[in-house]
Order: structure tokens, then C-alpha cells, then sequence
């Protein structure tokens, strides 16, 4: 083999180990990462029961129900559909009904939306941007003024 077939040799090599090592790390992370919706796409995409993934949305006013101990049932709201929760655990201290909350967990085989985290705005200014994103392109106004009742009485 001549210098010049030896360096090609050791470029390929290089190059195909990397290719992999890089397809490898991809599949890791697919496996870790966790994709967010909102109650419309969950009706529309026809989520599976048990995949992971974060819900986001308004916590739809009149649906938190306190149960026995730290369960906490509500539903999550983008005015256009709505998804039942329920959440055992301490919820935020500025978890409240009309405002922008994202919960983490996984679809129960009846549809309901089982959450293991819930995560709450941290003052009247802010909204997860995902979730910010997403009402506004489902035409929910946010802001101040806004309204987050529409006709379908979520």
C-alpha cells in the first residue's frame, strides 16, 4: 500500500467512525427528549397512550378539584379543546385557573393526561414561549385584556 492509499485508508476510517458515533448520540437523544403539545394537537395527532410528552396550555377556569391528600385534578385549555389532568403532588404556589401552566407525563389508556411535573408561570408577564407560541397560532389573544374564555365554555 502506498503512503498515498494509507492516508485515504485512515481518512475513510475516520470518517465512517464519526458518521456513527454521531448517528449513535442521535438515537440517545431521541430517546430522552420530550416533544410538547397542546390539548388541540393531542385531539388532532392522535397521541398513543403512555408516550411521554409535555402538555401545555390554560388551566381551564372551574376544573381544579381537590382530592384526598396532594391529587389535583384540572384541565389544560388552548380554547379550542381541553384535556383532563390529574397530578399527585404539591403544586406551584402560582398554579391557579386562567393561567398558563405545562404538565409532564403520559396519556392514560381513557384519554386523560396523567402528570408527574407541573410547572406554573412565575409572574403575570410570562408564559413558557412554547406555549405562548402555540395559543397564538390557535388565535388566543394573551397580553393584557386578554379574554381565555371563548364560545365552546372553556
Amino acid at each position: 500500500m502506498t503512503r498515498k492509499q494509507r492516508r485515504g485508508f485512515l481518512i475513510g476510517s475516520g470518517v465512517v467512525i464519526l458518521s456513527i458515533a454521531a448517528v449513535l448520540v442521535m438515537f440517545a437523544f431521541r430517546e430522552s427528549i420530550v416533544f410538547f403539545h397542546t390539548p388541540s394537537d393531542i385531539a388532532e395527532k392522535k397521541i398513543e397512550a403512555g408516550k411521554r410528552f409535555r402538555l401545555g396550555g390554560l388551566v381551564a377556569e372551574g376544573s381544579v378539584q381537590r382530592g384526598q391528600g396532594t391529587t389535583v385534578q384540572f384541565a389544560v385549555t388552548d380554547t379550542l379543546a381541553k384535556v383532563n389532568v390529574s397530578y399527585t403532588g404539591i403544586l406551584p404556589d402560582l398554579f391557579r385557573e386562567g393561567q398558563g401552566v405545562v404538565t409532564e407525563g403520559k396519556l392514560g389508556p381513557d384519554g386523560s393526561f396523567v402528570a408527574d411535573t407541573v410547572l406554573a408561570k412565575h409572574d403575570e408577564n410570562y408564559m413558557p414561549p412554547e406555549v405562548a407560541k402555540s395559543l397564538e397560532e390557535k388565535g388566543v389573544k394573551l397580553g393584557p385584556g386578554a379574554q381565555h374564555k371563548s364560545g365552546t365554555g372553556y
